[in-house]
């Protein structure tokens, strides 16, 4: 399939990418929609002015959409971006994995405009999606938490084993969902398997609205060669 796929620069939207590619479909476009609204229902907020940097990391090219990010009403940017470029694409990807809410928007508007919808990650284990993405190679951080039980510590943490198994006892404790699905915590890739050139962090802010609750602000990052 020709496909254009949802990206936010986090880790479920980056994946789809990956497994897109693995299974020999063509990728025409990433669309990444720059929200006002950090309250979102649809689109993720911290950082999205980057994904441009991660799509020419990845050289794909990139559509940015601005958007109020006003629930429901929001529907109709996806929509209206959609039928721009419906003639060029069979399907459009999405990281949903677990929130029904997006799943069944971004579904519907797909059949009303004849599209196929991809979504490989959907419904996938929580737990098990962590070690795909781990496995695969990809450099991931937490770029929002929004969840009791987590903490500023949290913030530009990268995921591996270790956080992994941290993120194993907040699912126990607190009855979070590790895929962080919920808006209880949003993450970003600096770094993957279909990354050409890497992103380095060299400047970022924590801001913190409470206790368990906060985002990093990317404010300078590097773009560095990759060495095999």
């Amino acid at each position: 399939m020709k496909l254009a796929i949802l990206f936010s620069g986090g880790k479920d939207s980056t994946i789809t990418i990956y497994k897109a590619l693995k299974e020999g479909h063509e990728i025409k476009y990433l669309i990444s929609f720059i929200s006002e609204n950090p309250a979102s229902y649809m689109f993720h907020y911290p950082n999205i002015n980057l994904t441009q940097v991660q799509a020419d990391c990845m050289g794909i090219p990139l559509l940015t959409v601005p958007t109020k990010g006003e629930k429901e009403k929001e529907l109709e940017d996806i929509k209206d971006i959609l039928k721009k470029i419906k003639c060029e694409i069979d399907g459009v990807g999405a990281g949903a994995l677990a929130s029904r809410y997006q799943y069944d928007r971004v579904s519907n508007i797909c059949k009303r405009l004849g599209l196929k919808t991809y979504t490989p990650c959907w419904l996938e284990d929580d737990e098990e999606h962590w070690k795909e993405i781990l496995e695969a190679g990809f450099e991931v951080i937490i770029s929002g938490i929004a969840a009791e039980g987590f903490s500023k510590k949290w913030l530009g943490r990268k995921i591996d084993i270790k956080a992994l198994e941290e993120l194993k006892d907040l699912k126990k404790e607190y009855k979070i969902h590790m895929g962080l699905e919920g808006g209880e915590g949003e993450s970003f890739v600096l770094d993957g398997p279909i990354f050409k050139k890497k992103i380095e962090i060299v400047d970022s802010e924590i801001i913190m609205e409470n206790e368990c609750a906060g985002r990093l602000e990317i404010k300078k990052i590097e773009i560095r060669d990759k060495y095999i």
